[in-house]
């Protein structure tokens, strides 16, 4: 079953908890947490995050889809583990060495909560395969890193169908979420190809009915 994970990123201040209150009616499955710290990708999202997730936390009994887009991955993990998060993904390109990489994935399991790698457009596949068999999602970006409201390049739907290839001829239970450019139409290409968590912002934030656009998705 498909499930849907709502990135709050364009959310007004203004109008957040009736939003996050809106969402959950909605009937998604969880809020997408986007964290970037204006080093990893441009865009600084650490202040209105962290507020954003502790309201959250607070008001909805939904899990957090926490995504890591920061170089220091143990500072923001320790950070985000208090909340006890659903899932927490952090980028392969951000770790870049085999052991670094091996002990975040340890520290985020033994606090119970599940590990997902994010891959962005550019990286190969070959650099997660090695951590897969230790995981529970990968994160495949379909659009550059750190910006909303962007459209979806049609060429990371072949990493997906490849990683869906690979997972299934050896065994594993991963999930595959993709994030960015998600919408009613690239929705149906993304699952076609293997994905089954979808990341929607822009197209359920700006939806004149929100529990039409969920079930679209779904």
């Amino acid at each position: 079953m498909t499930e849907v994970s709502a990135s709050i990123l364009t959310v007004e201040k203004d109008n957040a908890t009736q939003m996050f209150y809106d969402l959950e009616v909605a009937k998604i499955n969880y809020f997408h947490i986007d964290v970037m710290d204006g080093k990893f990708v441009e865009r600084d999202t650490t202040s209105t995050m962290k507020d954003y997730a502790l309201t959250i936390s607070h008001i909805s009994n939904l899990g957090l889809d926490v995504h890591l887009m920061v170089e220091n991955v143990e500072e923001f993990m320790d950070e985000y583990l208090m909340l006890e998060p659903e899932i927490l993904t952090f980028h392969i390109e951000a770790t870049k060495t085999e052991e670094r990489t091996k002990n975040i994935i340890e520290q985020i399991k033994d606090n119970g909560t599940r590990v997902g790698i994010s891959i962005s457009p550019d990286t190969d596949l070959e650099k997660i395969k090695p951590y897969l068999s230790q995981i529970h999602m990968v994160l495949v970006m379909t659009v550059v890193p750190g910006k909303g409201g962007q459209k979806l390049i049609p060429e990371t739907l072949d990493k997906v169908r490849e990683l869906k290839n690979y997972i299934d001829e050896n065994g594993l239970d991963i999930d595959i979420e993709v994030d960015g450019g998600i919408n009613k139409e690239t929705a149906e290409l993304a699952k076609e190809a293997g994905a089954n968590i979808l990341v929607a912002g822009n197209y359920l934030i700006t939806a004149e009915n929100l529990k039409e656009a969920v079930q679209s998705l779904k």
